[in-house]
């Protein structure tokens, strides 16, 4: 795990976890990294000193280790609030909007392993979501 300190084009300064580098670039380009103040999508890495582990801040960090399924859930509302809801024809709708015939905009659904890798494959941005995630499907109007 990396831990990045980030700010939002309005000067909010925070703090996310990654499990690499490149994830942090991915879920950035995918606009996955978002302001908790402000909500801006525009994030950039700050300048950090590296953390250098003692065993006095390995016993007190041990307490204070982030809380990943508040993460999650936190992500899975984000999603649920912000992106569309396209059900199984989530890599048909990808690629769609990936090669400019339909328009742009944020996704989610499901895949098969199968299209997932064809998703890859094809340079298609994707990324699955945090587990356990249950697709809710936007409620219909009457």
């Amino acid at each position: 795990m990396i831990r990045y300190a980030l700010s939002c084009a309005d000067g909010h300064a925070f703090e996310a976890w990654f499990r690499n580098s490149e994830d942090y670039d991915v879920q950035n380009e995918c606009g996955l990294v978002e302001c908790p103040t402000c909500g801006s999508l525009e994030i950039s890495k700050q300048l950090m000193a590296p953390s250098v582990r003692t065993s006095r801040k390995t016993e007190a960090t041990a307490n204070s280790a982030p809380d990943f399924q508040t993460l999650a859930r936190q992500v899975q509302a984000h999603i649920r609030s912000n992106f569309d809801y396209v059900g199984e024809r989530f890599a048909r709708e990808a690629r769609a909007i990936h090669k400019g015939d339909a328009p742009e905009r944020l996704i989610y659904g499901e895949t098969t392993a199968e299209e997932r890798e064809q998703l890859s494959e094809d340079g298609v941005p994707c990324a699955p979501l945090p587990e356990p995630f249950t697709p809710t499907p936007p409620k219909k109007a009457n």
